[in-house]
């Protein structure tokens, strides 16, 4: 990165696009963007943020490119017909990836921690970045979600942060392989399970990014992981998990409705942890943390004095409110192992679940639709309801010829209660309709924060 040049984000809103130009902009480079979303008139509050940091916004007509010395910062799947890169491509711009621009900052940083897996990411690397803030190591850090220990009022999107230290903290992606891009001090491997690519690719992809770090945290509990990891024999490797072989242990387990209690095993100490974030997978999230954190230095002790006052991520079984003893819960889950997750910790309590989902795209169906009917089905009880509205979709070429009605099929044909209803808004109705006392309702999907808009409206409407 070069702080003498200027930047574009085309889709600067995004999950990703958004920490990033944060964290260029504070660099000291000149940083500009679009987004589809700005044109649509959706999501205004989180644009009105960026202009305040003094980041220009265009309209996604290619009108925000004016020189060839600009760099455009696009997803590598982004058209070439969408204005901006046409623009771009008309003017000679340099273009890189969001992946690539990240990664250039990643490598250069003097200690690093990236964070992979198919499920888990974006928890364990606020996890780490907290506890490596709260030990006084300043980190910047780079999250996919809103780190609500570090919203503040100049500050409410903190999906990243940026310190004077010497570490940075990322989370990396393997869904367009980008994750072989980085070379961490510390790679911390979550899980290894089906989600945008092949487990033979997964397995290459996650392998590699193992063998280059200095230590490796892996996931003990996970055959996949487990099954790729052993093998590789790799020096100063560190386990996590539930099972007694693991070098950081949870044993004890309190299953909390906010939190959960369990003790901590690890580098022959024993400490009493007790978390304000629910289930058990945040339990497995923590051990992750702790022990990358303890590979960069911090002591046992210390870890678990942070990890104790992590507050959680903006969409992680995130608890909207409760109306009328209705609790209206929005969350992430979009792949199997992270409805699994949200699923199993409302099923630790009593009451009926109604299950709203919307799927990140047309292409992941036909990827894992079969996975995510066999999760609802074995996840839900008879008297629990599931509902599904139609992809999201923002544009572009793609092929709708297998959409949510695929996965309704499925999960009806084993008996369970099931409906596909296309337009959210008459999802939203349905919900309000269906909702009765004691009833937890679940928001869940991917890729499109007007779903947390959608959360907050279905509460509102249930406590009026």
């Amino acid at each position: 990165m070069h702080k003498n040049k200027s930047y574009f984000f085309c889709g600067i809103g995004g999950s990703g696009m958004l920490p990033l130009a944060n964290i260029v902009r504070d660099a000291g480079a000149t940083v500009a963007g679009s987004d589809r979303a700005l044109d649509q008139g959706r999501l205004g509050a989180k644009f009105e943020w960026l202009q305040s940091l003094g980041i220009d916004l265009f309209a996604q007509d290619g009108s925000g490119l004016i020189s060839g010395d600009q760099i455009l910062i696009a997803s590598a799947a982004i058209e070439d017909s969408v204005p901006d890169v046409a623009k771009a491509n008309a003017l000679g711009c340099a273009r890189m990836t969001r992946a690539e621009l990240l990664a250039d900052l990643f490598n250069t940083a003097p200690r690093s921690v990236a964070i992979g897996g198919t499920s888990g990411k974006s928890t364990v690397t606020g996890m780490i970045g907290w506890i490596l803030t709260d030990a006084g190591l300043d980190p910047t850090i780079m999250n996919g979600a809103v780190m609500k220990n570090f919203v503040a009022d100049d500050a409410p999107f903190a999906s990243a942060r940026v310190g004077q230290g010497d570490v940075f903290v990322s989370e990396v992606d393997e869904s367009d392989g980008s994750i072989a891009l980085f070379t961490p001090e510390v790679a911390v491997l979550n899980n290894v399970s089906l989600d945008h690519k092949s487990l033979e690719e997964l397995r290459q992809l996650f392998g590699d990014f193992a063998k280059k770090a200095k230590t490796c945290v892996w996931n003990a509990d996970d055959a996949e992981t487990a099954a790729l990891i052993k093998p590789l024999a790799l020096a100063g490797a560190i386990s996590f998990g539930f099972t007694a072989q693991a070098d950081f242990r949870a044993t004890d387990i309190v299953d909390l409705p906010l939190g959960s209690r369990f003790t901590l095993h690890a580098m022959g100490e024993i400490q009493p942890v007790a978390l304000i974030v629910p289930g058990r997978h945040n339990i497995a999230n923590a051990l992750a943390a702790i022990a990358a954190a303890t590979a960069l230095g911090v002591s046992v002790a210390q870890a678990v004095r942070g990890v104790e006052r992590f507050n959680g991520l903006a969409r992680r079984f995130d608890i909207v409110g409760t109306a009328n003893d209705i609790t209206v819960i929005d969350d992430f889950g979009h792949n199997p192992d992270k409805i699994a997750a949200t699923l199993a910790t409302l099923k630790a309590f009593p009451g009926r679940i109604i299950a709203f989902f919307q799927p990140h795209g047309y292409g992941p169906i036909r990827v894992m639709g079969a996975e995510l009917a066999g999760v609802f089905v074995d996840m839900l009880d008879p008297d629990d309801h599931l509902i599904l509205c139609d992809p999201v979709y923002f544009g572009g070429t793609v092929d709708k010829s297998i959409g949510s009605q695929s996965i309704i099929d499925a999960v009806a044909a084993e008996g369970q209660s099931a409906e596909y209803i296309p337009s959210r808004e008459d999802c939203g109705n349905r919900i309000a309709e269906l909702a009765q006392p004691g009833d937890r309702i679940v928001i869940m999907g991917a890729r499109d924060d007007t779903l947390s808009a959608f959360a907050a409206d279905i509460l509102a409407r249930l406590a009026a």
